[in-house]
Order: C-alpha cells, then structure tokens, then sequence
C-alpha cells in the first residue's frame, strides 16, 4: 500500500497549499466565525479527487484536536478544510480552540491511503495505521502514533482495542476486524516561513 500512487504523490507545493487551507479555514472559522459551506470545490488535479485525510492540531506539541475521514466522497482540498475546522471546534477531548490561540496553533495534515484488511502479523509498526472494527464499534489510530510511543505490534493493537472501548485483547477476537492505510505527513513546520503571521 501507499498514500497515493508513486506518480500522484502529493509534491511540496501542493502539500503547503493544503497547510495554508487548514490554517484559513481555522482563522475563518474561530476569529470570524464563518464555517466552510460545501459547495463546488476550486481546486483540480489531486485536490479535487477525494481521499482520507486527518488534521492534526498541536500547541506547544501538545494535542490540541484532531478529526479526520477513513474515507471521504469530498475532495481533498474540501475535506482538510472540513477537518481542520472541526479538530479546532468540534474535537469533544478538548475545549474549543480560541481566537488568541490560532497563531500557536502547529498543523499537521495525514492523507490516508485507502484501507485493506490485515492479519495482525502483518501490521508494520510505523508505516501502517490501523483501524477497528467489531459489530458498530470502529477506532482508528494513525501510523504516527505508534511510532511516537515506540509501541511494539502487539501493544499497537490493544492500544486501539483500548480506544474503541473494547477489551485489550479485542484483537483477537474472530468477530473483530483489523484494517491497515498508510498516511503521507506533513507539517507546517516543514516549510520555510513557519511559524506563520497572525491573520486577521
């Protein structure tokens, strides 16, 4: 698996645009209080073609919010505005993101690969994200985070079981299925020009 195909990549200007779009998105949305309305997308070529995608906030490296799609009808560019609205207002760990704490807000956008399902020797730590499923109940825990907290596999797995309000050992359970993606990361902290200006 990988997040997109080799030839459609996302390359860096792309990846910069998208940061940006978080960033206005959240400036729009808690200092002007105008919310993203879904309508005909811009954007073409890769933004336009929907896909999975997480948006990750953090302050000070600390998580402050982070909401995401497995999958999404939405295009790209649409569905990371969506999601970097809804990590800074709508992420229910955490209170709502204040105007005076969007300029130290660090983004950090995952776009997913589509999902396949996955014996759990299979699951490289690292490189895989997972995702649970067992009757109604579904969990997620992108690659990062494992590698993060130098989890071993099995630790991986239970994490996730743990998450989804499910028994450590879920995982092994045959009423529970286990799904791996991949995610290309990156981060506003990867561009020249980070931290950015206060927008008003």
């Amino acid at each position: 698996m990988s997040p997109l195909p080799k030839e459609v990549r996302l390359p860096r200007d792309l990846q910069q645009t998208l940061l940006k779009l978080a960033r206005n998105a959240i400036v729009e949305a808690v200092c002007h209080k105008h919310l993203p309305v879904p309508g005909i997308d811009p954007h073409t070529g890769i933004l336009a073609q929907p896909a999975g995608v997480f948006v990750t906030l953090r302050r000070a490296g600390h998580l402050r919010g982070c909401i995401g799609n497995i999958e999404s009808i939405e295009p790209l560019a649409g569905s990371v505005a969506t999601c970097a609205v809804s990590a800074a207002l709508y992420d229910l760990r955490f209170m709502p993101v204040a105007p005076e704490e969007v300029e130290h807000l660090e983004i950090e956008i995952s776009v997913l690969s589509p999902p396949l399902p996955v014996q759990p020797e299979a699951i490289d730590v690292g490189r895989h994200g997972l995702i649970v499923k067992q009757h109604d109940i579904c969990s997620v825990l992108l690659p990062q985070v494992a590698s993060e907290r130098a989890w071993t596999r099995e630790r991986f797995l239970e994490e996730i079981c743990r998450k989804a309000g499910l028994p450590a050992e879920a995982w092994k359970n045959p009423d529970t299925q286990l799904f791996a993606f991949e995610s290309e990361l990156f981060r506003e902290a990867d561009f020249q020009g980070y931290p950015p200006k206060l927008q008003g």
